[in-house]
């Protein structure tokens, strides 16, 4: 597929950031863009599962929340837990007083990246693939000009890049840009490196912890847990490279301890089950001493493994010639506690639409507009960024907290004093909806 010579703005990567970040440009009438991917679609994996409201509003201020609502399952709450009982349960109704969208949305980022991708479609948008960028330069003729090439040798001149291309962006290593944990490297966490899976189980196991509508979190001992309940809501979606299924898929996750050695690329199915009985909630185990009826995995259709470490781009924004802008795991990436990735991704772009708009809009007034506006406003979305680390790094140390006494003269834990503290206070709607607002992202828009 040829590629146009010359562009106003070249948006690299077609996930959920560089997805919504053409949207976002479409919606302030701004058309004059191409978007590309390196991969061809259908490539993407299930990977983050969560939107929170305050990027659905986001979503919707640009016309294209409808489908996401139309698909996703909405959730109710998250809920902490032991693998036996409940500690602590964070209920979203609590939002309605805040957003017109009080709750999460449940959905696999594969068909996020699918029904954006539909929505740009119906614009008349396609995103461009494969086409991987392989050298930026400045333009010879036009200073505030950059000229992209592509591996297969095709080049593009554009005035606006926006790297959207993920945590390995070749767009930030091209324009010279670190890319660092703002704290530094932290070898001994306990939940470092995780494994997700999607899975069905024989049986179908049946308790509160497997409705759908609530995320579940298990805490045990330094470790974390995830389990997702899909229902058959996105089967067609999460199924098209394998076999297909009727069953309820449940998404699970956990983490491995750094001394159990690296997991697999690819986890089997041996591995997710050890997995879960090792630490996962006992309704899901296959070990009749934590489960009267236990359940085993029956088909693995996805799985995967990732560090948790925490990164952010020296800046999000430059001039390479062209003003370039990063976004997304791109521009920030950290542990999903909290499920703020991809949540703080799509906000960004919106937001950045919006600058990049505006100043193509001042530079046909004044060819010279300087950069302060966008420079102010990629110092705001990095100072934001920041917090999101701090506070899913927070929460990681919570999770991380372990069951080992103190001493021998004091025997309590760091572990058992959180969930005590936890089931306490779960016990006040003020907290709940304290925690609500904090996931929500309502607040740090």
């Amino acid at each position: 597929m040829s590629l146009p010579e010359n562009t106003t703005v070249l948006i690299v990567g077609a996930g959920p950031a560089g997805l919504t970040a053409a949207l976002a440009l479409a919606h302030h009438s701004c058309y004059d863009f191409v978007i590309v991917d390196a991969v061809v679609e259908g490539q993407n994996a299930s990977r983050a599962i969560t939107i929170h409201s305050a990027t659905v509003e986001a979503l919707a201020s640009i016309d294209a929340a409808d489908g996401l609502l139309s698909r996703a399952i909405k959730g109710k709450s998250i809920r902490i837990t032991s693998r036996d009982s409940q500690i602590f349960e964070v209920k979203y109704d609590s939002l309605k007083k805040h957003s017109a969208h009080p709750y999460s949305l449940c959905i696999p980022q594969n068909v996020t990246e699918l029904v954006l991708g539909q929505k740009l479609q119906s614009l008349g948008v396609q995103v461009e693939r494969p086409h991987r960028v392989v050298g930026m330069k400045q333009n010879e003729n036009d200073s505030r000009i950059t000229d992209v090439s592509f591996e297969d040798g095709q080049v593009i001149r554009a005035r606006y890049i926006i790297g959207a291309d993920g945590a390995r962006s070749i767009v930030r290593t091209i324009a010279g840009i670190g890319f660092s944990d703002p704290e530094g490297t932290n070898t001994d966490n306990l939940l470092a490196q995780m494994v997700f899976a999607d899975v069905t189980f024989e049986p179908e196991p049946v308790d509160p912890l497997t409705l759908e509508g609530h995320l579940n979190c298990t805490v045990f001992s330094g470790k974390f847990f995830v389990l997702a309940p899909f229902g058959n809501h996105f089967n067609g979606e999460l199924t098209q490279d394998g076999e297909p299924t009727t069953k309820s898929i449940f998404r699970v996750g956990g983490t491995v301890p750094l001394r159990n050695g690296e997991p697999p690329r690819v986890p089997p199915k041996e591995y997710i089950q050890d997995l879960i009985n090792t630490h996962g909630p006992a309704c899901i185990t296959s070990d009749p001493s934590l489960n009267p009826i236990p359940v085993k995995v029956d088909q693995l259709v996805w799985s995967t493994r990732f560090r948790t470490h925490s990164a952010i781009a020296d800046r999000t924004f430059t001039r390479f010639g062209a003003a370039i802008f990063l976004v997304g795991d791109a521009a920030h990436i950290h542990s999903p506690a909290g499920g703020q990735g991809m949540n703080l991704a799509i906000r960004d772009a919106v937001f950045l639409a919006e600058a990049v708009t505006k100043h193509i809009q001042a530079s046909v007034e004044n060819p010279d507009v300087d950069d302060t506006k966008l420079q102010e406003f990629a110092d705001v979305r990095r100072a934001r960024a920041l917090e999101i680390i701090g506070f899913s790094k927070t929460l990681l140390k919570l999770a991380s907290l372990t069951y080992d006494s103190y001493a021998w003269w004091m025997p309590c834990s760091g572990a058992s004093i959180r969930d005590l503290i936890l089931r306490f206070l779960g016990r006040f709607d003020y907290v709940q909806s304290k925690v609500a607002w904090g996931l929500s992202g309502l607040g740090r828009r």
